[in-house]
This record gives C-alpha cells, sequence and structure tokens, in this order.
C-alpha cells in the first residue's frame, strides 16, 4: 500500500537485472511510493536481463553504465542531471565474482579475478560517490544504500572473495558517509540482507544449504527481498534523516543470534 513516502523524490537505481533482483523489487517500491528515478547496470546486464519492462512499469530511462568505468559514471550522472537537476537517493546493488562463477575455491584465488570483484563489487560504491559528490548532484539529507551481506563479519564458505569485496564495501561506506555527511549533509549506509535467492545468489556454492541455514537460525527467518526493498524506501525517505555510516541487519535476527533451539535439536543426541 502505498503511502507517498517518496513524493517528489529522484534517484538512481543500479544492478536491476530481473523479477528477482532486490533492486528491481527497490524501484517498483520506490515508484509507488511516488519516486522518479534512472535505471542502470552494465550493458551485458541489459542484453541478458529484462530491464525494459521494468523502466515502462515505472516510466524510467535506462542508461547503461559500466560501474568500473569513471567515463560511463560521468556520462550516468550528467543524464541525471539533465533529467532532473538534483537527486535524494542512489541505490547501489551490485556484486560480481569470477572467482565464485567458475568454482575456484578461496585458498586458490586467481588475484586477476579477485581485483576484478573488488572493483565491480566495491570500489564501484567509492567511485558512483565521488562522482556524485564531484558533481554536487544530491540534495541535502539525500540516502545512498549499498546492498551487503553478513559474510563480510563472518566466515561463510563457498562465498569466497565476495566476503572480501563486502567487507570493503562497508569500509566504503562508513569512511565516505563521513566526509559526504560533513561536506554536503548526505547519508550514507549499507544493508546487511538475509541470504536471499536472486540470480546472483544462485550462482554461490552451497546456497541452498546456506539459505535454510539462515532460515533456522534467525528468531524471524529469513527476510525476503520485497522487505529488503520496503526497508531501503524508509532509508530513503526523510523518516531516517540522521542515520548515516551505519551498516544496517536486515536478516530477521540472524547477525544476532548464536543459535536458535531449532538448530540446537537439530544436534541432539540421546
Amino acid at each position: 500500500m502505498s503511502t507517498n513516502l517518496l513524493q517528489g523524490k529522484k534517484g538512481i537505481i543500479f544492478g536491476a537485472l530481473n523479477t528477482e533482483s532486490i533492486a528491481w523489487k527497490v524501484a517498483e517500491r520506490a515508484h509507488e511510493e511516488g519516486a522518479e528515478f534512472i535505471l542502470t547496470n552494465a550493458p551485458v546486464a541489459l542484453r541478458m536481463g529484462e530491464l525494459k519492462e521494468l523502466a515502462e512499469a515505472t516510466g524510467s530511462d535506462i542508461v547503461p553504465a559500466d560501474v568500473t568505468s569513471m567515463e560511463d559514471l560521468e556520462n550516468l550522472f550528467n543524464k541525471a542531471q539533465e533529467k532532473f537537476g538534483k537527486i535524494d537517493f542512489i541505490l547501489h546493488s551490485i556484486g560480481m565474482s569470477i572467482n565464485v562463477r567458475k568454482g575456484i575455491d578461496y585458498e586458490n584465488s586467481n588475484y586477476d579475478f579477485y581485483n576484478k570483484a573488488m572493483d565491480i563489487s566495491a570500489i564501484s560504491f567509492h567511485k558512483v560517490m565521488k562522482v556524485a559528490k564531484e558533481k554536487d548532484i544530491m540534495n541535502e539529507w539525500g540516502s545512498i544504500l549499498a546492498l551487503s551481506f553478513i559474510a563480510a563479519q563472518l566466515a561463510i564458505p563457498g562465498y569466497n572473495d565476495m566476503s572480501d569485496a563486502k567487507s570493503l564495501l562497508e569500509s566504503i561506506g562508513r569512511t565516505f558517509g563521513y566526509y559526504y555527511g560533513t561536506d554536503k549533509k548526505v547519508r550514507v549506509n549499507t544493508i546487511s540482507q538475509s541470504p536471499t535467492k536472486t540470480t546472483a545468489g544462485g550462482g554461490i556454492s552451497g546456497f541452498n544449504s546456506l539459505y535454510n541455514y539462515a532460515e533456522a537460525n534467525s528468531a524471524l527467518g529469513n527476510a525476503p527481498a520485497l522487505d529488503c526493498a520496503n526497508h531501503c524506501i524508509v532509508m530513503f525517505s526523510d523518516l531516517t534523516k540522521y542515520v548515516t555510516m551505519q551498516n544496517l541487519f536486515h536478516d530477521g535476527g540472524f547477525s544476532s543470534t548464536g543459535v536458535t533451539t531449532k538448530v540446537m535439536e537439530h544436534f541432539m543426541k540421546d
């Protein structure tokens, strides 16, 4: 149900690929709440995805951008300035690991692939904010979010170099958030979401086991993608003006639970 929480707000949403994507659901909810935005993803992802369908449903423009390319990001933000002038929110929902895709275990990481994962999944967040800040495109009290995962804090087999990427992503959010807040009153946060059945999540070795374990070892169970989108909407709104430099766990309590009764019962022996 819409409450017009984002009425009049403008933004950019990175990373929507298909209907399973959290970014896709954020776009749908932002539209329902009255926001306008530009959708963007890498050119190769646009060829594989269904973004035109989302753009038509939300009345949005699509601007392709490789987040590792400063030239592409300059073009994207120039287009945003031409369309909106200033904007109020940015969602960074981007992550990719060739090591994970190829099933290369963490100890034997290919370092060219490793560096690529850091650039796409984390350093791109710094690049996005650098260009946005240089162009002074964000309104005061604007909100910038990136999606993370608890593998930034806990060792999770199969997540491999993406664990390091998420750790770096969260650090960039804190550090850049300090400068963006003191200079421009723009808030920067990361959201650590439950394991979520998306196209990206499905590519992780042992994902179903991880999903089932997190479901059993959290007080509320795994948070669905739509609820993560709702959390993003609140973070884009004026209701959270003084929340910045935080990593916000949206995981049903998993991050604060040692072990649930359900998991203990699984290992009980007479």
